[in-house]
């Protein structure tokens, strides 16, 4: 049946003037490009503070100059402050904002998003949630330093850490962020549901927007909790509460169940947005349809279903009652399963495929690669008793990286070089592309394996100066070697940046469709007119991967309906 909201007809006025044009834009393909440019900047900041960890986990004698520069209460400020800004301040907006924004309204043929002013207001309040933790930095006694999952009785009392407006500043951006991100996920929901093209009905959307939208699901449902977990926490630290402070009657562990009801579902609204962008490249450079699409949706639904079951498993090891250890053993396991088909569906979409390894293809198969990796080393975090032994460690840190930090960057970049052409006009540079990719590759692998040996020797996370341990000294070198290739890692990024801005004045002008790609955004210009359409709409006849189809005249079929019939003979 055909949303009532998709037969909008003229395009809407576009804003005059530069304020209206570029800073305070209801285009969603502005507010996109916003959403980039402040997860960019965030990176920037969350990846210096990466960089100053990890010299001084290498270099930790603070009596050698130039070396071991941070005391263990900077140290811990550093660690909060790169795990919240990775994940809440430069995944979620480049993953959910950047794609999100800009595809959805292309990928089902609307002018823009349903509510464009909130989408406005959801980028503007995530903007000044990044300015209040940045500000936090600079107010007396420094940034929060209680660990990025802000833990109690730490987080709870401000004489615990010596910080009183750091962590209260924490605890704001992260409800303004949220506030944002809710705004945003109804915003993505109403719009895919009310304002698809005619005859784009759900078993015809690509992937991409299935993912999108299952995340903005789990983090509706998911948020709660920790909101009001948030506030509790904030009461316990200004107005002499007890929630979460055992000497006044609390539980500190309430407050990690309720941080991980939500962190888990997280994982997953951080996870899925990327894992379609793979989707999508992986069919489009294999020139064959998506092996397993219903069962590609099935198994994201029931992950998304398990991922609000599993969260204490992040908890084996707080004294929680070991009774439960067991049931969430089982669906922490069971959760693998999902996303074990979804690998091998894609697996089976390569298969006898006509394989073009392209820039966005070389990134898509890094994640699959690294994924897997990191999934492998996920069943040992699952399994209770093996967890006990490597609980806390950086072990753990490894694994975390190659799922989560795997599917930020090589997903993450697979997008962005796939639909780079889409968002700007241009294309990125042919050859600084791979370089991009395989010093990245190298780099990852050479950063975060070794922490897999560090973690079984005993070395456990936010301490800053392994040597203190005398287990740990036969292994210091491999801080060393971690924190070197870590380097090698921030350097390469250097080459995106630098050809990303380079393509915005240099780079060739883009064609509509330089992948020949079968999904709708593809069948508008690039970048795409305010309004993305001319006065009629697009209708879908077809789904979103018909490629290599019998008697086609080329060996990609738009899901567009298109004046001239693509199929041999004149017959659809």
């Amino acid at each position: 049946m055909t949303p009532a909201l998709a037969t909008a007809a003229a395009p809407p006025h576009q804003a005059a003037g530069f304020w209206r044009t570029y800073v305070v834009s209801t285009d969603h393909k502005t507010i996109a490009k916003q959403y980039l440019t402040l997860g960019l900047v965030m990176a920037l900041i969350g990846g210096y503070l990466a960089y100053v960890m990890r010299w001084q986990l290498a270099y930790p004698d603070t009596s050698v100059p130039g070396f071991g520069f941070v005391g263990p209460e900077t140290y811990n400020t550093l660690v909060t402050m790169h795990g919240t800004i990775m994940v809440f301040f430069v995944a979620m907006p480049i993953l959910l904002g950047t794609f999100g924004n800009f595809l959805i309204p292309l990928m089902i043929g609307a002018r823009d998003m349903a509510f464009p002013k909130l989408n406005a207001l959801s980028f503007w309040l995530l903007a000044t949630g990044s300015l209040v933790l940045v500000v936090s930095f600079f107010v007396p006694g420094g940034a929060a330093a209680a660990g990025w999952t802000g833990y109690p009785p730490l987080s709870a009392r401000a004489e615990y850490t010596g910080v009183e407006w750091g962590l209260n500043l924490w605890l704001l951006a992260h409800a303004i962020e949220f506030a944002a991100f809710l705004l945003g996920g109804v915003n993505f929901l109403t719009t895919a549901i009310t304002m698809r093209a005619h005859g784009l009905t759900p078993g015809r959307l690509p992937l991409m927007i299935w993912q999108l939208l299952t995340a903005s699901v789990l983090f509706l449902l998911s948020v709660g909790p920790l909101i009001a977990g948030a506030i509790m926490l904030l009461m316990d630290r200004i107005a002499g509460t007890g929630f979460f402070l055992p000497d006044r009657g609390g539980e500190p562990l309430l407050w990690q169940h309720l941080f991980w009801f939500f962190g888990h579902p997280e994982v997953y609204v951080v996870l899925l947005p990327p894992l379609g962008a793979v989707l999508e490249v992986l069919s489009v450079f294999s020139r064959k349809p998506i092996f397993g699409y219903r069962l590609i949706i099935g198994g994201t639904l029931a992950a998304g279903a398990l991922s609000f079951i599993v969260w204490a498993h992040h908890m084996f090891v707080s004294g929680m009652d070991p009774r439960l250890a067991m049931p969430f053993s089982i669906t922490t396991i069971l959760i693998s399963v999902p996303f074990a088909l979804i690998m091998f569906a894609m697996i089976a979409t390569l298969w006898r495929g006509s394989i073009r390894f392209e820039t966005p293809m070389l990134w898509a198969l890094g994640f699959v690669a690294m994924f897997i990796t990191g999934g492998l080393t996920g069943i040992f975090n699952g399994s209770a008793p093996a967890d006990i032994y490597i609980a806390n460690t950086y072990f753990v840190v490894a694994h975390f990286h190659y799922t989560l930090f795997a599917a930020v960057f090589f997903g993450g970049f697979a997008g962005l070089y796939f639909w780079y052409p889409k968002m700007f006009g241009r294309m990125l540079g042919d050859r600084l592309g791979p370089l991009h990719f395989w010093l990245t590759l190298v780099f990852f692998n050479l950063t975060f394996f070794p922490m897999h040996w560090l973690g079984l020797a005993g070395m456990v996370r936010r301490i800053a100066d392994p040597t203190q341990y005398e287990m740990l000294v036969p292994y210091q070198y491999l801080n060393v070697f971690v924190t070197v290739s870590s380097l090698g890692l921030i350097v390469a990024q250097g080459i995106f940046l630098l050809n990303f801005f380079l393509s915005l004045v240099r780079g060739r002008m883009a064609p509509a469709n330089p992948w020949q790609a079968a999904t709708l955004e593809w069948t508008t210009s690039s970048p795409p007119p305010h309004g993305n359409w001319g006065p009629a709409l697009p209708e879908v006849e077809r789904g979103a991967y018909d490629y290599s189809f019998p008697g086609a005249a080329q060996d990609w079929l738009p899901q567009r309906r298109l004046a001239v019939p693509a199929i041999a003979g004149g017959q659809e």
